[in-house]
């Protein structure tokens, strides 16, 4: 059954013109309150839509140093091709909800270390999560929402979710190629490019190497006490061949750098997307670089995959 609907959900993706399919916005709806990003000061981006509610509200949440839909200083946003898929197979506009936690991603054009450095971090996007999973219980009248994040979005759910024992309010969590048990990019190798100050600073003691840097950071070990919570339940999607914040291994423009922690000693990161636990179902996808047009990677593309996006609507429909 699951892969009917998933063939399916390609069919209708891949095949129904896209000018008769609903798209989502770049807005919120009138009405809905103003939150202000606790980082950066600045009202956080996003969209959702005003109407009637039937299902379980969907809010979608993207990765480090990218938007919920393109800016001008962002060309992916993917979460807006995602949420246009659960448009065109039955939500409504009301239903489906997305927040940018980091900005339009125009002031990494002056500094481009602060992809790495503390507003980007997930400590300090927990509470634009918050408020904005309120406001949309608050306005849409539902009694729980659904979650949706890519990468450091779907930690960022985890993350807020521990602290605010706030699993009653979450009917389902899916992560796509989260960061749950760290990232290769954070070690001080010379031949760790990430570190330098042009591709993002991620140098060891940066704030998201301190988070994410190694699997047994401070963050990591409370993140993952317990990995999945009643009534919760969860599905990860994972990359199973490369993704360049896990994987030793090229990946689309990135070359490999050594699979080694923020300490400099050798880890394998590879598996990290992986969520343990009864409630969490696991899901490996190959080849997602083909649906990168700008890069070739699998860690953007399996955000773009319309291989993912039916995952997404079945898990969220069952």
């Amino acid at each position: 059954m699951r892969s009917l609907a998933a063939l399916a959900g390609v069919f209708i993706a891949l095949v129904l013109p896209g000018s008769a399919l609903p798209a989502a916005g770049t807005t919120f709806p009138p009405g809905f309150p103003v939150i202000t990003d606790a980082s950066l000061g600045v009202p956080v981006l996003g969209f959702g839509g005003a109407g009637r509610v039937e299902r379980t509200p969907v809010i979608l949440l993207h990765g480090n140093n990218d938007t919920p839909f393109p800016t001008a200083c962002n060309p992916y946003g993917d979460v807006q091709a995602l949420a246009d898929h659960l448009l065109a197979n039955g939500y409504r506009a009301s239903e489906v909800w997305a927040l940018g936690y980091q900005g339009d991603q125009c002031d990494l054009l002056a500094d481009q270390t602060r992809r790495s450095a503390f507003a980007h971090s997930t400590v300090a996007n927990v509470p634009d999560l918050r408020a904005f999973v309120h406001a949309v219980l608050r306005y849409t009248g539902a009694k729980r929402v659904d979650i949706v994040g890519h990468s450091l979005g779907g930690t960022l759910a985890r993350e807020w979710m521990r602290q605010d024992h706030a699993y009653h309010l979450v009917d389902h969590l899916v992560e796509i190629d989260s960061p749950n048990h760290g990232i290769v990019n954070c070690s001080p190798s010379p031949l760790n490019y990430f570190q330098l100050p042009a591709l993002g600073g991620f140098t060891p003691d940066s704030a998201v190497c301190l988070e994410y840097g190694a699997d047994d950071t401070p963050f990591l070990r409370a993140l993952n006490r317990r990995e999945s919570h009643a009534p919760t339940e969860y599905l990860a999607i994972r990359n199973a061949d490369t993704s360049f914040v896990y994987f030793s291994a090229m990946d689309g423009f990135f070359a490999p750098v050594p699979a080694q922690d923020r300490t400099g000693a050798p880890h394998d990161f590879s598996r990290s997307a992986e969520l343990h636990g009864k409630r969490a179902e696991n899901v490996d996808l190959l080849g997602q670089g083909r649906y990168d047009p700008i890069l070739g990677t699998a860690h953007l593309g399996i955000l773009n995959s319309p291989e993912t996006w039916s995952l997404v609507s079945e898990f969220l429909a069952d």
